[in-house]
């Protein structure tokens, strides 16, 4: 029995207000748009009932494998023509309905459309009565077709309008070097290629997209990290008397302040001191074209005194060869946050840190975080009586 139980739903109010509204808008839209079209409604609907169910997901779960565009299209149209043609030539509508709903989701599953409600549309097209068997496959374009679509525009529009990304974009891996080793963050804790696997064994279909189940799943070991390591944050383990340079300092002078203080990178700020992008070694050698044929130093002090003799072709100032914007951590963020910031942003040595209002406030490094998790490792450690 405890299977009748229903899980609780963990969203908030906020949330389902927002599916409301866009269901009610949806069906509005579709409703009226369709009846412009057509005008005469008396004796093809310009609404169907399987539209009630395509709603649900466009707006409800925006972000399921179901509700995708090419599964609203392709599953209606498909499960519409597969409805007619089984009508037009099975007589039997028990027999009729029945490889109406089968045909249809095989059909599904060969070109990827699955989509619940075009179940429904195979029944329509079939127990619709003569009014939809007089149609024939113009049932098919109207109203299947084109409620579908115009569903799907305003899906489109309203998701992105409240802040719901749709359609759902399958993440790209983003390669931090040209290797075939898999990307550091990924080196711990289960791989893409475990997931693949799990998933091939439990040979279901998810509502779910494999890229949504990864991104929980890793972030569900980012909280258990949190957990385990406690609550440190960026401001605990910045450096806080940064060095940093206005987008007008000249590079001869940016140079020379990297090479007193012994760092490899400058925050770029404006006069209110917020964080306009980041001058690092590398940008520097992208733009001197250093080779391995010719001297570092000798070669940046060429480009640097080139750069000091008004040639306007070439870059003068730290903003003109800085990497904007720069990627920066909040003061609250905590330090297991800096992990997927460093790797798959390709920010592997400095992060500018920054207060609510953007104002640079500090720096943290790849050593201050590594030194932070080792000593979090052997506090925890401690704790649990497992090391001296």
């Amino acid at each position: 029995m405890r299977g009748f139980s229903p899980e609780p739903i963990a969203v908030n109010y906020t949330e389902r207000l927002r599916a409301c509204i866009g269901a009610f808008t949806g069906i509005l839209l579709t409703s009226l748009l369709t009846y412009l079209i057509d005008g005469n409604t008396s004796s093809i609907p310009y609404l169907i009932a399987p539209m009630g169910a395509s709603a649900v997901l466009l707006f409800a779960v925006p972000s399921s494998p179901l509700a995708q565009p090419w599964s609203i299209i392709g599953g209606n149209m498909l499960a519409a023509l597969i409805g007619v043609t089984c009508t037009m030539w099975i007589s039997n509508t028990v027999l009729a309905a029945s490889l109406a709903v089968g045909l249809s989701i095989f059909a599904m599953f060969s070109l990827r459309c699955i989509h619940p409600p075009s179940g429904a549309v195979a029944l329509i097209a079939v127990l619709g009565g003569s009014s939809i068997h007089a149609q024939g496959y113009s049932f098919v374009i109207f109203p299947v077709g084109i409620n579908s679509l115009v569903l799907l525009i305003t899906a489109i529009i309203f998701n992105n309008a409240t802040r719901r990304t749709y359609p759902h974009v399958t993440a790209k891996s983003s390669d931090t070097h040209l290797t075939k080793d898999i990307p550091p963050e990924m080196r711990f804790g289960f791989t893409a290629n475990d997931l693949n696997e799990v998933l091939k064994e439990y040979n279901q279909v998810l509502d779910v997209s494999r890229d949504d189940l990864q991104s929980l799943l890793q972030q569900t070991e980012m909280h258990a990290y949190r957990r385990r390591f406690g609550e440190i944050t960026c401001a605990d383990i910045m450096s806080k008397d940064v060095v940093s340079v206005e987008f007008g300092t000249e590079l001869e002078d940016a140079w020379a302040m990297m090479r007193k203080h012994k760092i490899k990178a400058l925050p770029v700020i404006d006069r209110a001191r917020r964080v306009i992008g980041i001058i690092t070694q590398i940008d520097f050698m992208k733009n001197a074209n250093l080779d391995v044929y010719d001297g570092f130093e000798m070669k940046l002090r060429r480009f640097i005194q080139k750069t000091t003799k008004s040639y306007s072709e070439k870059p003068e100032v730290a903003g003109q060869i800085m990497t904007s914007p720069a990627v920066t951590a909040n003061i609250n963020m905590h330090i297991i946050e800096l992990i997927p910031l460093m790797t798959q942003h390709r920010v592997h040595h400095h992060i500018p840190v920054i207060d609510d209002n953007r104002q640079l406030v500090g720096i943290v490094t790849q050593s201050d975080l590594v030194s932070a998790l080792y000593h979090g490792r052997m506090a925890n450690l401690r704790t649990l009586g497992l090391s001296s």
